[in-house]
């Protein structure tokens, strides 16, 4: 009798990949009943791992200061209370600047969650590394810097056309070649053209001056581009095969790669690639303004703040929260930098672990509102008068020459009460404060995309 996979599912197998191979190896070599089981035992999976009857307990050091943000904070509180069920986590904390950025079970912005032995793509999403970066411009003028710094990097869709990218190293080259999920010629030449960019969004460069000693400094926001989606998209496909069979009552977006597989350890090794590509993308445009100004730095440290940081077979995943202790940055000796919006301080600050942060601090100042909500509100009054009352005073510019009012400074968390909220939980020190000078962001991309626009000419 021939079988095929009905049979192998009543003998208690969940359909997978070998079914095929299984079945053509039964029937080809007539295994009888005895035989079959005997063959089939290797392919049998444990039991699938059930979702936490209750959730893990997370820390909350966030309140509603006004009744606008009663809905933010709740939101932010329920899809942790289902995130907090997945069967890999141990502990978690939501940060003052918390947002939520989907339906209930996807990590808050502004979230930090500990898995043991796994690795989950969706808690770090595409925008791996997002990251900040400041170098110390001594007493150089700002407006010099920031003119400079106009001149050089680039915010939009896409790479850098040729003739105006930069390079690349051959190093880095050759370590995306010899990883599993990097070893793609269209990913390494994106990877090569995306070198010098920064994005959209809310991704900037900014200037200003030290509250402490008066030196300019550059602070750049942005993650790893297309390379980092890239591999996010990679690492959810794989993550999802081995929630199919390993707990298929998790929801999609916090499948997980564990780490004792091979998939698992190539997916770190990759984490770590793109967390140097996306470095050497911050170095590469700061260094370009100190070439063209004839400067040397005075001081340069970055961090993270949308990663996956490892403690032994704990994984601590910061969907935009600052990395505080030690332990998680060992080539990272400086303080840490948390931006709150276009008109207000970068803050430069410190900490370490304690009761209340799992070792992480805010990483800005999060939305009480969706962009769309948010432009909404202000449809009274035209764009040019919100970006007058919302920059005076500030040099702040849109590289697509497109005003985005959900950028400015109304379309975040008031800033004044993150900063009293770090305080009174005490999640870190503040150090020093880069006061505002100006500020290049990409602008509205979207009011004149490429496939917008008419075609023109012969078809």
């Amino acid at each position: 009798m021939q079988i095929n996979g009905n049979n192998i599912i009543e003998l208690g197998y969940r359909p997978a990949q070998w079914f095929k191979e299984a079945i053509r190896h039964i029937n080809e070599n007539n295994l009888n009943e005895e035989e079959m089981k005997e063959y089939l035992e290797q392919f049998r999976q444990p039991d699938p791992i059930p979702l936490h009857a209750t959730p893990k307990d997370f820390i909350i050091n966030i309140r509603a200061e006004h009744e606008s943000e009663n809905d933010n904070v709740q939101k932010v509180i329920d899809t942790m209370n289902v995130l907090m069920k997945t069967p890999t986590l141990t502990e978690g904390a939501i940060m003052p600047d918390a947002c939520p950025t989907g339906p209930a079970g996807n990590i808050p912005v502004g979230g930090v969650v500990v898995a043991k032995n796994a690795i989950h793509p969706g808690f770090h999403s595409a925008d791996i590394c997002c990251s900040v970066m400041l170098t110390d411009f001594g007493k150089a003028d700002p407006k010099e810097v920031l003119d400079a710094a106009h001149s050089l990097t680039h915010f939009g869709y896409g790479g850098r056309p040729r003739g105006e990218q930069m390079p690349m190293s051959q190093e880095l080259m050759d370590a995306f070649r010899e990883n599993y999920f990097l070893n793609d010629e269209r990913l390494i030449s994106i990877a090569r053209s995306h070198m010098g960019t920064q994005g959209d969004g809310n991704h900037f460069l900014f200037v200003g001056t030290s509250k402490n000693t008066g030196n300019t400094m550059l602070v750049t926001h942005h993650g790893s581009r297309a390379p980092g989606a890239a591999l996010y998209d990679k690492g959810m496909k794989v993550a999802n095969r081995f929630r199919q069979e390993i707990s298929p009552e998790t929801l999609k977006e916090n499948a997980w790669i564990p780490f004792d597989t091979e998939e698992g350890k190539s997916y770190w090794e990759a984490l770590q690639l793109i967390r140097k590509w996306t470095k050497e993308n911050h170095i590469s445009i700061h260094d370009a303004v100190l070439q063209k100004l004839g400067i040397e730095k005075e001081d340069r440290y970055w961090n993270e703040h949308n990663f996956v940081f490892r403690d032994g077979d704990l994984f601590y995943h910061a969907k935009g929260a600052t990395p505080l202790d030690d332990k998680f940055l060992p080539d990272i000796t400086g303080p840490r930098l948390i931006p709150l919006n276009m008109a207000e301080p970068v803050l430069i600050v410190k900490g370490s672990t304690n009761e209340r942060n799992l070792g992480f601090a805010p990483h800005g100042a999060g939305r009480n509102f969706s962009r769309n909500q948010h432009k909404k509100s202000l449809a009274h009054k035209t764009i040019e008068e919100i970006f007058h009352e919302e920059t005076q005073r500030l040099d702040i510019r849109f590289f697509s020459n497109e005003i985005d009012i959900s950028e400015l400074p109304s379309a975040y968390k008031n800033a004044g009460n993150v900063r009293a909220q770090i305080e009174e939980y005490g999640l870190c020190e503040v150090l020093d404060e880069v006061m505002p000078y100006g500020c290049i962001m990409a602008g509205d991309v979207r009011k004149n995309a490429p496939w917008k626009k008419k075609r023109t000419g012969n078809k």
